[in-house]
């Protein structure tokens, strides 16, 4: 990096254009009502063009939105140049029930899936408890999940700790049974101490871990809905982002200029740290992803899609 560069703030040294483009990944929510699933496409088909690694979608607590999911990961696929893939938990069904979803995944095309314990259906954050005649969790439904097809599998990962984990060496340990029961890639859960990640990461890597790690960026402009988000999952918000949403509840458009500051400086930072791959939980809105992508030079790759 010249002289010249590093006199340059974040922003403005990811638009010189010096780094490679990164693999970015996107995260949507099946669509509760029509006018929410005409707000979904209108995200897909901005977001698109900008030829994500993949895309994934949301699987409700207790599988609240199994036939949901299914319909938009079999359109995405029919429709787009996307690479869809299904989130999927093991809660609230038997083996043979997630069994027969991941089976009818594979015969519709699909072949990565992200799989995920879940939380009992209306309570996020709930205390969890496994069917006796279902997967235990994660690392057992990844596996059961690899018996059936050679998925593509993801998992998730909390670099700030999970809330029901002793420890970070405990999480690391989970991380492995995962890898071993056929894990290829980690998504983490959204963060905003990057230090904290960094230093998270550096433990999974001297650990031997070496599978394709995205970080999960949230740009979310309601920061009263990221506590609500944030509570049950353990994770920590930093003084200084409540501060910069301060007395700003009744005014969307700063909030959203704040939001996409916030995420776009943390995505730089993370790429001057040697990080390529991000996964953005998109919330169904593409305007504020789509901003930070330019910014990190992920821009248009024309396609045509032949249904």
């Amino acid at each position: 990096m010249s002289p010249q560069d590093t006199a340059l703030g974040p922003v403005a040294r990811a638009g010189a254009g010096t780094a490679p483009r990164p693999s970015v990944s996107f995260e949507f929510s099946p669509p509760k009502t029509p006018d929410a699933e005409e707000n979904l496409w209108e995200a897909i088909r901005r977001l698109e063009p900008l030829n994500p690694s993949f895309v994934s979608v949301t699987y409700g607590a207790g599988g609240s939105t199994r036939e949901r999911t299914h319909r938009t990961v079999v359109r995405m696929l029919k429709e787009t140049t996307l690479r869809p893939a299904a989130h999927l938990t093991c809660v609230e069904a038997s083996k043979a029930e997630v069994d027969e979803v991941v089976q009818d995944y594979w015969d519709a095309g699909i072949r990565h899936i992200v799989a995920l314990r879940g939380d009992p259906p209306g309570s996020l954050g709930g205390v969890y408890a496994p069917r006796a005649d279902g997967y235990l969790n994660a690392t057992d439904l990844t596996a059961g999940i690899k018996a059936i097809a050679p998925f593509e599998v993801s998992v998730s990962l909390y670099p700030q700790k999970h809330p029901e984990s002793p420890s970070l060496d405990h999480d690391i340990d989970v991380l492995k049974a995962k890898i071993d029961a056929g894990a290829t890639r980690a998504i983490t859960q959204f963060f905003y101490d990057i230090d904290a990640f960094l230093f998270f990461m550096d433990k999974v890597r001297k650990a031997g871990i070496t599978i394709p790690i995205s970080p999960g960026i949230m740009p979310v402009s309601n920061f009263k809905g990221l506590k609500k988000m944030a509570a049950p999952c353990g994770i920590p918000l930093p003084a200084w982002l409540g501060n910069l949403f301060e007395g700003l509840d009744k005014d969307p458009e700063t909030r959203k200029l704040i939001a996409g500051s916030v995420a776009t400086e943390m995505c730089v930072r993370l790429a001057e740290e040697g990080y390529s791959d991000f996964h953005f939980y998109t919330l169904n809105r593409a305007d504020l992803v789509y901003a930070i992508c330019r910014v990190l030079g992920v821009r248009e790759v024309p396609t045509e899609f032949a249904a």
